[in-house]
């Protein structure tokens, strides 16, 4: 079975790259037919006692046959220029109406011809060229026939065109909605793959505004705290040993944090990532006395502990990491910071001050880094705003407001 199959196959394939081939073995084919046809009397000759044509009764004549001849040569071309075939199909079998008594069966090609152009034009364009093809024929055959105009023969005509062209239109229909189903499933396909590869952009630069987070606060301090060690292990080496252990400590979480991070990247089959809770508001605490550590005084309020889903939590903590971190770095020495997380109606506030005057040897905070844009793309992913400006009379101040639910109407926890 599997053999008649792939030979099927192979054939098919094989008639797809050689159109004509095909097309000269249906005009030998049509051709034996209306020849063997053409010896066939409907009418005359001995009727024996079943009734109906008799073969050998009648010859075609020289003319019929060079007709037949024309109409079925014109059949291997019905595939390149299905409408001039027809006409010419058209052309012979009204001439063989018209010179013949009774007509050879002609009529045949102007059938195969009918049903190419119907499979191959719109709906109106067939009915218009068959309405016309058998108002045509039909009106030669009755008004040259030898007997009365509603013979079966001339209804026979009518019959056959209706039906090629009824036949090609349906023919014509399906490949359409075959083509239609195939180029859906390719633009599902497409979009599908799209919309995998967009995921996976949206995951990748997650990953990295978290690495960026986590680097940029941790690599801070460490810094900070390294030169505090630098400058006083001479004359005060106790404070230099509690800025040492302060970086130890920096260090050990940012390795923690980048652990968990990292650990998303894991394929399947890898040891099991890190199941510690992602970082949010309830250990904002912990995060301010880091930078408290590092000599930067913190001031925080807060109305009261609000309850957010995680994506909003977790933004949250970023957002004042990241904005307690660009204070460190450009405010200058001398500055001070406050924080502020208010939870207004179906909103959270998060402001970030600071009274520094900034330094000469760093980027404001609106540089080139990507602190900001990061935090941006963090707040606008969940249909919120950030705005970052320096205050009048000296200072920063960053503020995002996040909804506590996304612009879809679900929670941010559940998006």
């Amino acid at each position: 079975m599997t053999s008649i199959g792939t030979a099927f196959g192979r054939a098919r394939g094989w008639a797809r790259a050689h159109p004509v081939a095909p097309d000269a073995s249906l005009a030998a084919i049509v051709l034996g037919c209306m020849i063997i046809g053409s010896f066939a009397d409907p009418h005359g000759g001995p009727v024996g006692p079943g009734g109906g044509p008799h073969f050998g009764t009648r010859t075609p004549s020289a003319l019929s046959v060079l007709l037949m001849v024309l109409g079925a040569a014109s059949l291997v071309l019905r595939r390149r220029g299905p409408r001039p075939v027809l006409l010419c199909a058209v052309a012979v079998t009204v001439v063989e109406l018209i010179t013949s008594r009774p007509p050879a069966p002609v009529i045949l090609c102007v059938v195969i011809a009918l049903y190419s152009v119907a499979a191959r034009t719109d709906r109106p364009t067939t009915w218009r060229v068959g309405l016309a093809t058998m108002t045509v024929l039909t009106a030669v055959a009755m008004i040259f026939s030898s007997g009365p105009w509603y013979a079966q023969e001339n209804l026979a005509i009518f019959a056959w065109t209706g039906m090629a062209s009824a036949a090609g239109d349906a023919v014509r229909s399906r490949r359409a909605f075959i083509d239609a189903i195939r180029e859906r499933a390719e633009r599902a396909e497409r979009t599908r793959e799209e919309e995998a590869r967009r995921r996976v952009a949206e995951e990748r630069l997650r990953i990295a505004r978290d690495l960026h987070d986590v680097v940029a606060h941790h690599i801070a301090l460490v810094n900070v705290q390294a030169g505090v060690a630098s400058h006083v292990m001479d004359k005060r080496p106790d404070q230099a040993k509690e800025a040492l252990a302060h970086v130890r400590e920096a260090s050990r979480s940012a390795l923690n944090e980048l652990r968990a991070t990292v650990g998303l990247l894991r394929q399947s089959g890898d040891p099991a990532a890190p199941t510690e809770p992602a970082p949010g508001l309830a250990y904002l605490d912990a995060l301010l006395d880091t930078f408290r550590n590092a000599g930067l005084p913190v001031a925080f309020a807060a109305a009261q502990e609000p309850d957010l889903p995680a994506a909003v939590d977790l933004a949250a903590y970023r957002i004042v990491q990241e904005a307690l971190t660009n204070v460190r770095k450009h405010a200058g020495p001398g500055a001070v910071a406050e924080v502020s997380v208010v939870r207004v109606g179906s909103t959270v506030e998060i402001t970030v001050l600071d009274n520094g005057q900034g330094n000469g040897d760093a980027e404001p905070p609106s540089g080139g880094g990507h602190g900001l844009p990061g935090m941006r793309e963090r707040v606008t992913a969940l249909g919120g705003t950030l705005t970052a400006a320096p205050r009048f009379g000296g200072g920063f101040r960053t503020q995002a407001i996040l909804p506590v639910k996304t612009p879809t109407g679900r929670t941010a926890e559940n998006a």
